[in-house]
């Protein structure tokens, strides 16, 4: 890779970075363009040159952030079945990767998850299109799982995959938000139990 294209690299992550926290902290519509290039230390002109507006901005943010995410997950996958692990284990290494990500990035955790939830926004489908993405990866493991008799026939693949990153972000989000003292081996082994099954308090 040239220069060039380092530095454009390294200044849409100053971007990328302004922009999450301010649409984070005051929304999009109330977040300028002039204060995203002002909190990045850069010229508004910038903006433009790397990006159309505001709205392709956030746009390729979501693309972004949820491919960080989406990666965190596989390499956590891979490195369950390189050491010989079960599916299981492998969702269970998932469910601390996605854990680590959040609170590396909670600001964009958080804007993700409201905007999931938001309607006529410009950039719908691409959010549709990155939140398949992160499913897709869990609903892989638990395809293999299934395939290989450690996870029972009957399960629905898509919603439990579905389930399990929203259980992350939920949860993770509440972690961040309200129980700040517990460690992210506390969220984590709570996490492990529920996708264990051991809530019911059988032990078998």
């Amino acid at each position: 890779m040239d220069s060039s294209s380092t530095r454009r690299r390294a200044t849409r992550a100053k971007l990328y970075e302004a922009a999450v926290t301010l649409i984070a902290e005051q929304g999009f519509s109330a977040t300028t363009v002039d204060e995203i290039a002002e909190r990045a230390g850069v010229a508004k002109g910038t903006v433009y040159y790397n990006f159309k507006s505001k709205s392709e901005l956030f746009e390729e943010l979501l693309r972004f952030g949820v491919g960080l995410l989406t990666a965190s997950l596989q390499d956590a996958a891979d490195h369950a079945a390189e050491r010989g692990g079960t599916k299981v284990e492998a969702l269970d290494e998932m469910i601390r990767a996605g854990l680590v990500f959040i609170n590396r990035y909670p600001a964009f955790t958080q804007l993700y998850v409201a905007e999931l939830w938001r309607t006529n926004r410009a950039w719908q489908s691409t959010l549709m299109v990155v939140r398949q993405q992160v499913v897709a990866v869990v609903e892989t493991v638990l395809r293999e799982g299934v395939e290989a008799g450690e996870l029972s026939e009957e399960i629905d693949i898509p919603l439990t995959a579905a389930a399990l990153v929203g259980m992350v972000l939920v949860a993770a989000l509440d972690w961040q938000a309200f129980q700040r003292e517990r460690s992210l081996d506390d969220v984590h082994g709570a996490l492990s139990f529920l996708l264990h099954g051991r809530v019911s308090g059988r032990r078998d």
